[in-house]
């Protein structure tokens, strides 16, 4: 999906299971930019020159790091930890007892919290959870993000568009295998269809002919419920893990559904603020400049 999104931009994108591992590998191929060279600079950053409008280096600039908290010996500039509004700490165990990696005072060691789904999280609850990370870290800024849907593509065309609103009134089977299946539902029924089903699988499933099988059986049944063809549909992450097994549910249309994340405005927290903190904070590591 990432590859898909960036393409033609100056990012390189690596996968692996131990990601500092691979970032260090990207380090060795490409080289990285120095922020204590004699590179021409500008209001404290390094400028390398750009040709056509790109940049005529494939020099590593920066690095982000998914799922890097627990890397407690990787030296880095920001920690930007994201939290889900719907499902929080859990029964605020540790694995395995609970979901947690780290006590709820790891906290203390981020820089930011992006507190994710905020806008299906109640009014009440947020402000507890507000309060509950101030607590732990009083001086950490809190950003409330949601997923906004766009638009839709037909999985057996990626490059096509079609509006939220062609999915009023219809009957749609949400088919998915992430993390977080009831906000991508709750997404969907917001848009405005008249009836809503889900067949959720794992987090990283990869979908088989076994799946597709089951996936029709339970289209079969709302056909014949409601008396009309339904659609389904999945989410991006889903489709990018294998763009081609949705096809084989043909006659039924499969949709993906896509979706951007939006910052929620709250207090001084903005999305103007969230990137004045990101330059900020960039500013003042390559100027090498104390944070603290």
């Amino acid at each position: 999906m990432l590859h898909r999104h960036l393409l033609g931009r100056p990012v390189k994108i690596g996968v692996g299971a131990k990601r500092a591992a691979v970032a260090a590998r990207f380090f060795e191929r490409y080289g990285y930019v120095d922020p204590s060279s004699t590179s021409k600079r500008s209001d404290g950053l390094c400028i390398e020159p750009k040709v056509g409008g790109h940049l005529s280096s494939e020099k590593i600039g920066a690095v982000i790091l998914d799922d890097g908290m627990q890397h407690w010996s990787l030296q880095r500039d920001l920690e930007i930890v994201m939290v889900n509004g719907l499902t929080l700490w859990g029964n605020c165990h540790l694995i395995p007892r609970g979901p947690l990696r780290e006590p709820l005072n790891a906290l203390r060691r981020a820089d930011v919290v992006v507190l994710h789904h905020a806008d299906l999280v109640s009014e009440q609850n947020l402000k507890d959870i507000d309060l509950m990370l101030q607590q732990v870290n009083k001086s950490l800024p809190i950003f409330f993000t949601k997923m906004d849907p766009c638009y839709f593509f037909d999985v057996g065309n990626v490059n096509s568009r079609k509006p939220l609103r062609d999915l009023s009134n219809s009957i749609v089977l949400c088919v998915s295998a992430i993390g977080s299946s009831n906000a991508f539902v709750k997404g969907v029924e917001k848009i405005g269809a008249f009836y809503v089903d889900r067949l959720e699988f794992s987090d990283h499933h990869i979908f088989q002919a076994k799946d597709t099988e089951m996936i029709r059986r339970r289209l079969r049944e709302l056909e014949d419920t409601f008396g009309h063809k339904p659609v389904v549909i999945v989410t991006e992450k889903d489709y990018d893990r294998d763009p081609e097994i949705f096809k084989h549910l043909d006659p039924y249309e499969v949709l993906a559904l896509c979706s951007e994340l939006k910052i929620i405005p709250h207090r001084e927290c903005t999305e103007y603020g969230f990137k004045k903190l990101l330059k900020g904070d960039l500013k003042d590591e390559l100027q090498g400049t104390d944070r603290n």
